[in-house]
């Protein structure tokens, strides 16, 4: 006699429409998330404006996109290439759904008093209070962009894109992902020190 597992059906990669709710739900957690964490919607400062170029002011992440935007971009590309190994079990709605949830999922970390603190004392961003909901959204957005980008792209192609944009970052504003990541878990006072300009 067969046991219960042996007749399992093999796990079916999730709908369209399942994708959709649950890129629309996973977004909707992070908005409920933020606004628990009490984030402003947008920048205090009355302006308007999308793009946000001094990385160094009380504006960077609280306006729609700023040089960090360009990193979330990254985090899709890594996210594609960590989910490309569940390929066969989530499928391509999947891993897309799966990258949303990553993405939304680190906001509400990324907003929380721990983190926050964590920026402030371990890395250069001293005045980092947080990020607004809409700068939060642009990010899933951004993140988003880059799981296509790389979707569409030969893994040297990604590998290239990956290292140019974080050479960019690194010669604009002296940080990048990888850069942001390694002072965030292991500070080192000589890139601080260089960070900062010196």
């Amino acid at each position: 006699m067969e046991t219960i597992s042996e007749n399992r059906l093999p796990s079916q990669p999730p709908t369209t429409r399942a994708v959709v709710v649950g890129c629309f739900a996973s977004v909707l957690a992070m908005l409920v998330g933020l606004v628990y964490e009490q984030r402003v919607l947008f920048c205090g400062c009355g302006s308007w404006s999308p793009w946000v170029s001094d990385v160094d002011s009380q504006h960077c992440s609280q306006h729609m996109f700023d040089a960090y935007s360009a990193s979330h971009v990254l985090h899709g590309v890594v996210f594609y290439a960590g989910l490309w190994l569940f390929r066969d079990r989530l499928g391509a709605g999947g891993r897309i759904w799966a990258c949303v949830t990553l993405e939304a999922t680190w906001e509400v970390l990324e907003n929380s008093p721990m983190v926050i603190d964590r920026y402030r004392t371990a890395t250069i961003a001293l005045g980092y209070t947080g990020d607004s909901i809409i700068n939060s959204l642009c990010d899933v957005g951004s993140c988003v962009v880059g799981y296509l980008l790389a979707q569409r792209m030969s893994r040297k192609s990604s590998v290239a894109f990956f290292a140019a944009v974080e050479l960019v970052l690194l010669a604009t504003i002296r940080d990048s992902l990888v850069l942001n990541v390694v002072m965030l878990v292991y500070p080192l006072e000589v890139v601080k020190q260089w960070q900062r300009g010196g």
